[in-house]
């Protein structure tokens, strides 16, 4: 179905678009005719920061900002959900257009804002909805909070959000939001961490209920930068890392007439680099932290070359743009048959 829509789709504004396909497959979950559009895939568990996934492929944030389509996306078969960028307040984002497909290149080019309801919205979304699987909340600081400021939105987030989150994602690698990415620099993140690290361990304590956190990174880092913050998630004791955000880069899409446009590329272009970054991360960290691989999976060997470079999950959101819902499964059947073919293959393959 997915594959006679996308051509429609296409001709309307990227982010109307987005807004339609998500009001539809609300409809489709709602009327029961959710099969129609994707055959959920068959469990294949696995464990990290001690929580046990239905399967690897989970959403990445930014499709479902405010957390307003979880029962609709759950449907499509996903292991968890990550839903924001949220902020403390609501805030609109930057000035439209501000998201751009680049079908030659199977990408996307955003430059959003964290733009949401605010984290209060948020939360009352996620009450309303029935969905009770692995839920990931990704959050931000406002547009107007300085940097020197920045670790009392996140504060604030965190508080409100503890208690309804499976776990908490750290976004400080936004291209979108101005200044941010300067909070991944090492003495700044060493404090930013520790302050939340000590919140989170009281949050725990107070509620009985200990809920990891992870911090997203960017593509875009030097191999010292790499160092710098694998030396601080290591210190502070993060319990996970996803890599990774969005890229600055746009020299892969230059030729393209929006590949000039400013914001954060993600699809197909960005699977090398972002797969790069998993790598290192995972060497340096010697497996002491899990990592979580995102970032260009537009089919089921992609998805599966990220658990080969360190990943134990993955999470898509360009790909769905391309390829429809029916990459969930495609995703999760690509690992099963692998590790299917690795258990039979036996430890002296090769």
């Amino acid at each position: 179905m997915y594959d006679f829509l996308r051509p429609l789709l296409f001709k309307l504004d990227a982010e109307r678009a987005h807004r339609l396909t998500l009001y539809g497959l609300g409809v489709a979950q709602r009327s029961g005719l959710v099969r129609w559009v994707a055959e959920p895939p068959p469990d294949l568990p696995v464990s990290a920061f001690g929580i046990t996934f239905p399967n690897p492929v989970g959403l990445a944030a930014g499709l479902d900002k405010n957390a307003e389509h979880l029962d609709a996306l759950a449907a499509l078969g996903f292991g968890f959900i990550e839903v924001g960028t949220v902020t403390p307040l609501p805030q609109p984002g930057n000035d439209k257009p501000r998201m751009f497909r680049l079908p030659q290149h199977e990408a996307i080019i955003n430059r959003l804002g964290f733009n949401n309801g605010g984290v209060d919205a948020l939360l009352r979304n996620v009450q309303a909805s029935a969905y009770r699987g692995v839920l990931g909340i990704n959050i931000g600081k406002n547009k107007d909070t300085p940097n020197e400021k920045a670790v009392n939105d996140y504060l604030t987030c965190l508080h409100k959000v503890y208690a309804h989150a499976s776990y908490i994602a750290v976004n400080i690698s936004s291209p979108n939001t101005q200044g941010l990415r300067d909070l991944q620099q090492e003495a700044t993140l060493y404090k930013f961490i520790s302050i939340l690290r000590a919140a989170q361990e009281r949050l725990g304590s107070q509620q009985g209920s200990r809920k990891p956190m992870l911090l997203k990174i960017a593509p875009d880092l030097t191999e010292a930068e790499l160092d710098a913050i694998a030396e601080v998630l290591l210190r502070t004791g993060i319990d996970g890392v996803i890599c990774s955000n969005t890229t600055i880069d746009h020299t892969a899409v230059a030729d393209d007439p929006h590949g000039s446009e400013a914001g954060g590329l993600s699809g197909k272009p960005l699977f090398a680099r972002s797969t790069a970054v998993l790598a290192g991360m995972h060497a340096r960290l010697q497996g002491r932290i899990p990592l979580v691989g995102v970032g260009g999976i537009l089919d089921g060997s992609d998805a599966a070359e990220k658990l080969d470079a360190g990943a134990v999950l993955v999470q898509i959101y360009s790909g769905l743009i391309y390829r429809g819902p029916q990459l969930v499964g495609e995703c999760v059947n690509e690992i099963r048959r692998q590790r299917i073919a690795a258990m039979e293959a036996g430890p002296d393959a090769g």
